[in-house]
């Protein structure tokens, strides 16, 4: 059960990032395999950087074919569909947000069984769910989101928090991994939507 409901999160994870990651390359008007590239890059990204940092190599999708199958199917059914979305800002932020909360509780998760602190196991979850959303941005010569005024990796940091805040409460797992998905996912699309961000730096 509790594999299973493991592998639910990764596959969720990686298609919805696999569609924020269309979204924003058809937004830059790219060819279809530039799209694909794309997707690709911010499914896996975050995920593998995360693999290499614990030295769990071969990384996640060198090993088995679900992955790059998963991302393809994402990638073409975006594609197919672009001539219906008039808009694609607002299916990339749910996408994006949805993403980065499922990621965060995969890499977080992973992490901790190595035995590593609850703290770095934090700071794992935060890499594997924005680190994909920047090589996005870094191959369509965006300044990554993360790198901005904008809150974006602190929606993760929060989100990891309470996750191992409802831990040492009676609250069993799936409730805690559920619980902290929803609180990304519902906190970044509320910061969109009331235009919050961190204090400013530069004048």
């Amino acid at each position: 059960m509790e594999e299973n409901i493991n592998s639910f999160i990764e596959v969720s994870g990686t298609i919805a990032f696999a569609i924020s990651g269309s979204f924003a390359a058809m937004r830059k008007r790219l060819d279809p395999f530039g799209v694909l590239i794309i997707a690709f890059v911010t499914s896996v990204g975050g995920g593998t950087i995360r693999d290499l940092l614990l030295g769990h190599t071969p990384v996640m999708w060198l090993r088995t074919t679900t992955t790059p199958l998963l991302i393809l199917g994402a990638t073409l059914v975006s594609m197919a569909l672009r001539r219906h979305t008039k808009h694609l800002e607002r299916p990339l932020l749910l996408f994006d947000s949805l993403g980065l909360g499922l990621f965060t509780i995969v890499g977080l998760e992973l992490a901790s069984r190595f035995g590593i602190h609850p703290g770095l196991c934090v700071a794992l979850g935060t890499v594997t769910g924005c680190f994909g959303g920047v090589l996005r941005d870094t191959f369509l010569n965006d300044i990554p989101v993360v790198f901005r005024q904008e809150i974006y990796a602190s929606a993760s940091i929060l989100g990891g928090l309470l996750y191992y805040g409802l831990h040492a409460f009676p609250v069993a797992a799936p409730w805690a991994r559920l619980a902290a998905v929803g609180f990304i996912f519902l906190f970044r699309l509320l910061v969109v939507r009331y235009k919050l961000s961190l204090p400013r730096f530069y004048e």
